[in-house]
């Protein structure tokens, strides 16, 4: 194995974090939220003075994450994280608008994130995967396919589908994919996780019937998520935890005020000025594909032809493995990462490259670039060198002049 790229001597101390949507730096609104709950007594659902403040803090930041989703804020439910509200809500045995749902068969696309291709509650001769097109967008004529085949023998399915994958930023056409899918009578799930406070969301416009979100992808602390439903009385009839009452019995516990609290005021200040941090974002992130395909041979953006998020490039450089890469560029002061971050500790190709057809050191080659509330022009500069040594010295490539 070609051995990592030492940086070369006088290399910027400075760090260019771009590694965004394995988690986002706290916000400085979220950092104070957090730390002004924490110096406040008070259990949410005690009825005293200092319960009920805890639970102003609890239902504000409730407001303020309905707010990412254009919902209601009685179809939040406060959750440990994005995994904990999927495995929640993929459960057979459903209440949608108060009425009782079987769903017989799990439906989801082959790019899915880990936590929602495990199938959760679904035993596993009950989890359908689809086919996606080379832009790693889920085929539709399979899901009509599928459908159709299923509805025919008697059979309800709940689709999951994310808005925009963690890896590649391609987004899908959940809006089409939801109205096929409930017209034949399927209930629908979004992983909204990469998307919220990235792109505008209307859950109504979006036809879903529930989308699950993390605090810490938009500059929230780790630790907090949320399940968010199109209806108040939509919910899993079954608890993954039971126990109290909180959530309205959604989701037993104690709920976490100080990191809910921090979670609210990222989601306030990541919408606040959403349509100009996209277009800061997306400048950001081509000037980068630009440059590294203008300086490094043999390099591919994967989906580039697709819609994608303004923040994330996915990049497959020749001759170079991912996780070699990353070393080199985390000793030239650079964070990336090798495809998903809930998964890049394993050595082994990505499971979202394989499923648009990449194989061999393609699948294995591709690394993560993406940017975030705190990116910077200089961010961008950094990153743009260390590739630019560290790329030709793995390919045993003579390095190029800036």
């Amino acid at each position: 194995m070609t051995a990592p790229v030492s940086p070369r001597p006088g290399a910027p101390s400075r760090r260019a974090f771009l590694d965004h949507n394995a988690t986002s730096p706290l916000r400085p609104e979220a950092r104070a939220a957090m730390l002004d709950a924490l110096t406040e007594p008070g259990n949410a659902s005690s009825v005293h003075t200092d319960g009920r403040a805890a639970r102003a803090r609890l239902e504000q930041a409730r407001t303020e994450v309905a707010g990412l989703a254009g919902a209601q804020k009685t179809g939040v439910v406060f959750t440990s994280g994005a995994t904990e509200a999927n495995a929640l809500i993929l459960h057979p045995e459903l209440d949608i608008a108060g009425r009782p749902v079987t769903c017989d068969v799990l439906l989801i696309s082959a790019v899915e994130h880990p936590s929602i291709l495990r199938g959760h509650r679904f035993p596993a001769d009950r989890v359908e995967v689809l086919p996606v097109d080379a832009a790693g967008r889920i085929d539709l004529d399979a899901l009509d396919e599928a459908l159709t085949r299923h509805a025919g023998q008697g059979r309800r399915a709940l689709l999951s589908l994310m808005l925009a994958n963690n890896e590649t930023g391609v987004i899908q056409p959940v809006a089409e994919a939801a109205r096929r899918a409930q017209a034949h009578g399927a209930v629908v799930h979004c992983d909204a996780v990469q998307a919220a406070g990235r792109l505008p969301l209307d859950i109504y416009a979006l036809g879903v019937d529930f989308l699950t979100f993390s605090s810490h992808k938009i500059g929230g602390p780790q630790g907090a998520g949320a399940l968010v439903a199109r209806h108040a009385d939509s919910r899993a009839r079954i608890a993954l935890i039971g126990g109290g009452g909180q959530e309205r019995g959604r989701r037993a516990g104690t709920e976490n005020i100080a990191a809910v609290a921090g979670y609210g005021a990222a989601a306030r200040a990541s919408g606040a000025d959403l349509a100009r941090e996209s277009v800061r974002l997306k400048g950001l992130r081509d000037r980068l594909e630009q440059e590294i395909v203008r300086q490094l041979q043999g390099t591919q953006i994967v989906g580039a032809d697709a819609e994608r998020l303004p923040n994330t490039s996915c990049v497959i450089f020749a001759g170079v493995k991912a996780e070699t890469l990353v070393i080199a560029l985390d000793l030239a002061h650079v964070s990336v990462s090798a495809g998903s971050a809930c998964s890049s500790g394993k050595v082994g190709p990505s499971h979202v490259l394989a499923a648009m057809g990449y194989a061999g050191d393609a699948a294995s080659g591709a690394i993560r670039l993406s940017l975030g509330w705190s990116s910077s022009e200089e961010d961008v500069d950094l990153a743009l060198a260390a590739l630019g040594r560290a790329v030709p010295q793995l390919q045993n490539r003579p390095v190029r002049a800036a």
